[in-house]
């Protein structure tokens, strides 16, 4: 891709030795404020379907000595500041998924990703704050004429944790066993047709056909560089090459994070022990946050935060991201397959007023691309509030007062009651019958992804650059749209940026015209934090959590 794909700014390396819906349990999540999303929980289904001494004295001397020196030094920054800031060698964080454990490659779940990615494991490339592809373990690439070959270059002296050298062998090794062992993740390198290593900082990848998306596809597990010859435990121990070791793992309790003190690049961490707690009852977090048990909570409950943003300790602050939260519309369904009764459903919700019931953080999306994702167009306006036409299309489709139109709206009860309650009353008062029915995730799984049998479901799709998902007519949403199908193809196998999101957010707007969906807003994490804190990244942190510029001066 021409514009920004063909090379990458190199980024500062020292050299040195080193030393996906969520799984069933680690969905669910209160129905206010939080996301919770089925995402990887269907990704992990796909997959198991488809096989898927007298020197003590001298030391203690020192010591002394050093403390009688700080304190000399504090009580002359006192006199001279007025306070003392000290920066902690610690910091606490409080996340709500808590992996099942660390093995990155077999199992499933963006909890996974969000804390070893960046952190302990390293790709090719990267994403930054806003979504983008940035340089990591290759410090730029070029791209042939006809997008077929990425020719990566890798930093000079990178390690691995364990002190091996990582060169462009081991990144070879990698992406090549990730797909011919069909690791979580390996469909997305599935139009990869070889890996090699040309010397030991160049990395050849051909493909069958142009893709857009492999670069970004290579900022996930996809692009993870893992060291062969190491020997670890990898559902307790991690091997990587990034700023941070794994200290210790509890399982459902905490990860602890060192770090790296012969880390290869520019992100060397800035504090040396991270302590991750895994709050999953929403009071208790914020109860931990307040007793400064942990100094960041991310995410808070939007509905609950209030009690923290008035505390002038804190700082609460809600951050962009790629959860779409879509009410579809079955497109087979006897009564939704007609698209004056979809039409009408999507001017009879009251987006603004959903949204403003979580605590008004979230944001209006209109459309299946989310703000961070290319393509993105502001598609609110297709389809305003505007009772009277909700009511005008119901008569038109054969429904009024005497034969109302009845709708099932199904889902899974990890996102509560609140917002099929809210449907119903929005719903009813264009005289659509809204019966909703709240049920365990297997049902849904049962009765709505695989059965595809209902009329009405919500699920927070969370995954970034998931569009695919509308240009497949074999997705549970049963919409079948060739023309979106065309332009999707036409997307991926873009040569360059702008045609790649050309393509994109026409087919996106002829998805949200044809109304196969209401998407009621665009998720964003709030996250709260104790005055001190620096460096926490706000946007996407459920996803991926750098944490090598994070500080806590307390």
């Amino acid at each position: 891709m021409a514009e920004n794909l063909n090379s990458g700014d190199a980024r500062s390396t020292t050299t040195g030795t080193t030393g996906l819906v969520h799984d069933d349990q680690h969905v669910a999540e209160q129905s206010t404020g939080t996301a919770g999303s089925t995402d990887d929980s269907l990704n992990s289904y796909q997959k198991r379907h488809r096989r898927v001494p007298p020197w003590i004295w001298i030391v203690a001397a020192i010591a002394a000595v050093a403390i009688i020196v700080g304190g000399v030094f504090a009580y002359r920054h006192r006199n001279s500041t007025g306070s003392v800031a000290a920066t902690s060698h610690s910091i606490s964080i409080g996340l709500k998924l808590a992996p099942t454990n660390l093995d990155i490659r077999n199992e499933a779940g963006a909890a996974l990703d969000q804390v070893l990615i960046g952190n302990v494991y390293e790709g090719l490339v990267a994403r930054d704050a806003d979504n983008a592809v940035v340089p990591a373990l290759a410090k730029s690439w070029t791209v042939s004429k006809d997008a077929k070959t990425y020719t990566f270059t890798l930093n000079a002296g990178e390690r691995f944790s364990n002190g091996d050298a990582l060169d462009s062998k081991d990144v070879a090794w990698s992406l090549n066993s990730l797909i011919s062992n069909d690791y979580v993740n390996a469909q997305a390198l599935a139009n990869v047709e070889s890996v090699s290593a040309d010397g030991a900082t160049t990395v050849v990848v051909k493909l069958k056909a142009p893709d857009a998306t492999l670069l970004w596809n290579l900022t996930g597990r996809a692009g993870l560089v893992l060291d062969e010859d190491a020997q670890y435990d990898a559902k307790t121990q991690a091997v990587g090459s990034g700023p941070y070791l794994v200290q210790s793992f509890k399982q459902n309790e905490s990860l602890t994070l060192k770090a790296n003190p012969h880390y290869w690049g520019s992100h060397k961490a800035k504090t040396q022990t991270v302590v991750l707690r895994y709050l999953t009852d929403d009071n208790a977090a914020i109860n931990a946050l307040k007793s400064n048990n942990v100094q960041v909570l991310a995410p808070i409950t939007e509905n609950l935060s209030s009690s923290v943003s008035k505390d002038g300790n804190f700082v609460v602050k809600a951050g962009d991201d790629t959860d779409k939260f879509v009410l579809a519309f079955n497109g087979a369904g006897s009564k939704t397959s007609d698209k004056r009764v979809r039409e009408a459903i999507r001017y009879a919700i009251d987006n603004k007023a959903l949204i403003s019931s979580r605590g008004g953080a979230d944001a209006m999306l209109g459309g299946p691309i989310p703000t961070l994702d290319p393509g993105y167009e502001n598609l609110t306006k297709l389809y305003p509030f505007d009772q009277a036409k909700a009511k005008k299309l119901l008569s038109e489709a054969g429904y009024n007062a005497s034969k109302p139109l009845k709708l099932d709206l199904e889902y899974a009860n990890i996102y509560g009651t609140e917002i099929g309650d809210q449907l119903r009353s929005q719903l009813k008062a264009v005289g659509i019958e809204l019966n909703v029915k709240v049920v365990e995730f297997s049902a849904w799984l049962q009765d709505v992804y695989t059965n595809k049998n209902y009329d009405l479901s919500l699920v927070d799709h969370n995954e970034s650059h998931d569009f695919y998902t509308w240009a497949n007519p074999d997705y549970y949403f049963n919409y079948d749209n060739k023309q979106v199908q065309d332009l999707y193809a036409k997307a991926v196998s873009s040569t360059t940026n702008s045609e790649y999101e050309s393509y994109l957010r026409k087919a996106a707007r002829l998805v949200s015209e044809d109304a196969p969906a209401d998407w009621l807003f665009n998720y964003r994490v709030t996250t709260a934090y104790r005055k001190g804190v620096t460096g926490f990244p706000l946007n996407l942190n459920q996803f991926q959590l750098p944490l090598w510029n994070v500080q806590y001066r307390a």
